[in-house]
Parts: C-alpha cells; sequence; structure tokens
C-alpha cells in the first residue's frame, strides 16, 4: 500500500513547503490539502460527525497556492486538493490552477474534488446546496475540456461558454487524475462517470468498504484506484483498509504547532514502512 498525508493548510500551524519537504524525505508519496474558503459566522448546517467546528475551517490557505509552496520546494512528492470545492469555484479560472500547479510541478498535481456539506458556505458563492452534484459535474467535465482541448466549449445546464483559449495546459496527459469524494448511496456513480480515482473518507468503515471497492471495481471492468482520506493512524486500521482493497491512505495532520506536527509526520513514516 501506498502512503499519503493530507491536512489543513493553515496560517496557525508549519507551511506547506517545510511540510512537503519533510513528507518527502519521510518517504510519503502524496501531500492532499484541503479547502474552504470561508466558514459564515452564523451557522445552521451541523458539522459532518457532530461537534464543534475547528478554527482550522475558517483559517485554511488557498489549496492551490499551498500546493505551489510545495512542489517549489521538492521533486518527487504529489501534491493536490483534498478536496477542492469546486461548487464554489469558476471552472475556468480552477482550470487554470490546476494547469498551472501541475506544469510547475512537473506534472505532480492531483485534483480531489467534492460538493462540500456546508450549505451557508454555498449560499456564499450563489450556489443552490440542492444541484450542487449536478453542478460539480458540469464544472469537472467543462475543465477536462479545457485542459483537454485547444479550442474546448461547453454548454450545460449550469456551465455554458463558447470556444475560447486557455493554456497552460497540464503536463499530465489527458489531465492530473480527478479524485472523486464521498461516501453516499450515488457516490460509486459519480466516480464511474468523472473520476480517475475513489476518495472515501473515514465515514466509510472498513468492512462497509469492502463491498462498494468490489461493486466499483465490477462495474468499472478493472482496478479501479482507492485512495482512503483521512486513515486512522493504527496498523489494524491500516490491515483492515488494505484488506477491503484500498491502495493508498492518507493520514491525516492535525493543525498543531510545526514541531507537533514534524514530530507526527516521522511517527507516521513508521506506521507507512511497517505496512508498504
Amino acid at each position: 500500500m501506498d502512503f499519503g498525508l493530507t491536512t489543513f493548510p493553515t496560517d496557525t500551524t508549519v507551511g506547506p513547503g517545510e511540510l512537503g519537504r519533510a513528507a518527502e524525505e519521510a518517504g510519503f508519496q502524496a501531500l492532499l490539502f484541503a479547502e474552504h474558503t470561508h466558514i459564515p459566522v452564523s451557522r445552521e448546517t451541523a458539522r459532518p460527525g457532530g461537534g464543534d467546528l475547528p478554527q482550522k475551517y475558517w483559517h485554511t490557505l488557498d489549496p492551490f497556492v499551498a500546493c505551489t509552496a510545495v512542489a517549489t520546494a521538492t521533486t518527487t512528492l504529489r501534491m493536490g486538493t483534498g478536496i477542492c470545492l469546486v461548487v464554489e469555484r469558476d471552472p475556468i479560472t480552477t482550470a487554470k490552477e490546476v494547469a498551472s500547479v501541475d506544469m510547475i510541478s512537473g506534472g505532480r498535481f492531483e485534483f480531489g474534488v467534492g460538493a462540500g456539506w456546508n450549505r451557508e458556505e454555498m449560499h456564499n458563492h450563489g450556489t443552490d446546496p440542492d444541484t450542487r452534484f449536478g453542478l460539480m459535474r458540469e464544472r469537472i467535465e467543462a475543465m477536462k475540456a479545457i485542459w483537454t482541448q485547444d479550442e474546448p466549449d461547453y454548454h450545460g445546464k449550469h456551465v455554458d461558454f463558447d470556444p475560447i483559449w486557455s493554456w497552460p495546459k497540464p503536463v499530465q496527459q489527458p489531465h492530473p487524475p480527478v479524485l472523486v469524494g464521498g461516501t453516499g448511496p450515488k457516490a460509486l456513480d459519480r466516480v464511474l462517470r468523472y473520476g480517475d480515482v475513489w476518495l472515501p473518507n473515514r465515514i466509510a468503515e472498513p468492512g462497509w468498504l469492502q463491498d462498494r471497492i468490489a461493486e466499483l471495481r465490477e462495474r468499472a471492468g478493472r482496478h479501479f484506484p482507492v485512495t482512503y482520506f483521512g486513515a486512522d493512524p493504527t496498523d489494524e486500521f491500516i490491515e483492515a483498509i488494505a484488506e477491503a482493497g484500498v491502495d493508498r491512505a492518507l493520514l491525516q495532520l492535525p493543525d498543531k504547532s510545526p514541531d507537533e506536527v514534524l514530530a507526527l509526520v516521522e511517527q507516521y513514516a513508521e506506521l507507512a514502512a511497517r505496512h508498504r
């Protein structure tokens, strides 16, 4: 099994460039960053899993800026979004950001995507939460057209533009891998329609996950890659998701002091070494 790291890049913890160097030196394959553009002060949507919302949610750096810092500080580590809230982003601008980071990194970017959960946050971007999955699909399809065509156009219900010119194009062909997050009833439909990797999160228990992975690969007719987001950093959990068919585990780092985070990178590296 491969191993990577994921975290909220904030203004209160270790910088993304320094964290990227530490992750690469420790032997990790990838570092993925979470995204929230903001958090509404008056919030009605309950946090998934319950409890108060941690401060890190409204202290996050822009993930593409964080990824650029990692790209310039490393040589082999892959970097990406885990996840990018595409329902809160313009697809033409986001397509350029993805392609730009992929070019700067020499083809090491991974585009993790999701529709999000905070309804007030979506409303502030003019997004209707009830139609967000259709919007996400169209924006990703439009971005794929921009990455792969010289004069792309797209005409959908939510996204509509006539032929445009947009460079750079991504280094990775046909485009950086699209990691589709989610564990709901229709998650596999979305993964198979426009994804390259399934990115289930910590809501998915290993026993339940095994059947879903088997279903995914049967429907795909091939070995469809699965990256588990936020794996518990224990031998037992890693063994369980490996048995379920997971290809790569992302271990989540907390929003703590730089020394504490870097110490955890070394600790997680020891765990990963036992299961490679």
